[in-house]
């Protein structure tokens, strides 16, 4: 599967991390529920995947206020990375994206935009041998305002040096295509797991 990017040039590239660059989402789902699970909690798939990029403090809020649970913030979001990292060592880069990565590096500056803590996003990148591509790192806690709002994307333009309309945004959430659209950038959208799965068999079938 190849990527149709929009018409540039642009001078800039955005990457959120989870789902886009790094192929970690199945992951991600598999220590998220494993974590909420030891409150009570759980988190259905189309949920998880409609809520990308969302910070994980709100998703947990969020999660307590449907399921009426009372779970520990900062305790989840704690237990939660660890798990993650436990099963980090199986983590592998989404290619069609890493392609890109490698085929612009060092032409224009590149910078990860993502609703992940820094340290979340900084062993993902590391795991992946890629970490050193990106001039800067846009994570929670970096903004007051999380995807969908532009605040994550505009922080890294001005980082960069980059106007908005300059950055083309490669994402895999909703949220954050409204984000970068809401900052004035262009954007690609790269599809879910199993949405490229199921191109991979239609291409291999017709």
């Amino acid at each position: 599967m190849k990527l149709k990017l929009p018409d540039g040039p642009f001078k800039a590239y955005l990457f959120d991390c989870d789902g886009t660059i790094a192929d970690s989402m199945p992951l991600h789902f598999i220590a998220w529920n494993r974590a909420l699970a030891e409150w009570g909690g759980v988190f259905h798939e189309d949920l998880f995947y409609a809520w990308g990029g969302m910070p994980m403090a709100e998703i947990i809020a969020t999660l307590n206020e449907q399921q009426g649970l009372t779970m520990p913030i900062a305790a989840v979001m704690k237990r939660t990375e660890e798990i993650y990292f436990e099963i980090l060592p199986d983590l592998t880069a989404v290619p069609e994206v890493l392609e890109h990565v490698e085929a612009s590096y060092g032409k224009i500056p590149f910078a990860v935009v993502s609703g992940g803590t820094r340290e979340a996003v900084t062993a993902s990148l590391t795991t992946l041998k890629i970490l050193d591509k990106f001039e800067t790192l846009v994570c929670a806690g970096d903004y007051q305002r999380g995807k969908p709002d532009p605040e994550p994307f505009l922080i890294a333009a001005k980082r960069l040096g980059v106007a908005p309309e300059d950055c083309l945004v490669f994402e895999d959430a909703d949220l954050g295509i409204q984000a970068a659209v809401a900052a004035g950038m262009a954007t690609v959208k790269i599809p879910h797991p199993r949405e490229r799965i199921v191109k991979v068999e239609i291409t291999a079938n017709s």
